[in-house]
């Protein structure tokens, strides 16, 4: 396991790192809150095939907006992906790697919660990873249920608060299919819908951003 140097955890830093990955190493990058730190988050990106990478709009809002509420926040490239090793796996080896992330940044903050989070591609990871881990919450932004994916068998409910965004003219990942699957589980996720924001919520990227503050804020709150 990778050991994440001290400095890139100080209050406020960021760093480029690479962690390790069950397929070789992934390229990440670390972000601390200024002030206190309540926890951790690991942001998923995109399909890797279709140009999703780290460096996507959304992505960066999700790592912004958990990093507000006070968690160090590390959001990487799946295998395959920029300088990241392996070669990619239809979110079985992705599920991996973000698991393996969230170990090692799990490290650097012992016993406060862990929140993963992922847009797209992402968030159907984040979603089987949360299944796996012992997650805090789950954030999913536009997540694929049906057609999109190969592996179409509807993940595990994580069992713990879960926050789903979806704009209903999304025409990349059907807004349909991904309600009808979320009304399966039970309890079904907290459900933030929007108009008009397409896939990548161009021009909206403001209201993502409250959504999974307001979300996340009172969960993190002191006891």
């Amino acid at each position: 396991m990778q050991v994440i140097p001290e400095a890139a955890l100080k209050p406020g830093a960021s760093a480029d790192l690479m962690l390790s990955g069950p397929a070789g190493r992934l390229e990440a990058l670390i972000a601390s809150p200024k002030d206190r730190l309540r926890g951790v988050c690991v942001v998923c990106h995109p399909h890797p095939l279709f140009g999703g990478t780290m460096t996507n709009k959304v992505v960066w809002t999700l790592s912004n907006a958990a990093l507000k509420c006070g968690l160090r926040t590390v959001r990487f490239n799946f295998r395959g992906v920029g300088r990241s090793e392996g070669l990619f796996d239809d979110t079985l080896g992705e599920t991996a790697d973000a698991c393996a992330v969230a170990e090692q940044l799990q490290a650097t903050a012992p016993g406060l919660p862990l929140v993963m989070a992922g847009f797209s591609f992402g968030g159907h990871v984040a979603l089987k990873a949360a299944a796996q881990l012992d997650t805090a919450a789950l954030v999913t932004i536009a997540p694929p249920m049906g057609r999109y994916l190969k592996t179409t068998e509807p993940p595990a409910h994580p069992g713990v608060p879960w926050l789903a965004v979806h704009s209903a003219d999304d025409d990349v990942v059907s807004y349909a299919e991904t309600r009808a699957a979320l009304a399966t589980y039970d309890p079904p996720p907290q459900f933030v819908h929007f108009d008009d924001a397409g896939h990548f919520f161009h021009g909206r990227l403001g209201e993502v951003e409250a959504a999974v503050r307001d979300f996340l804020t009172p969960l993190l709150a002191a006891p």
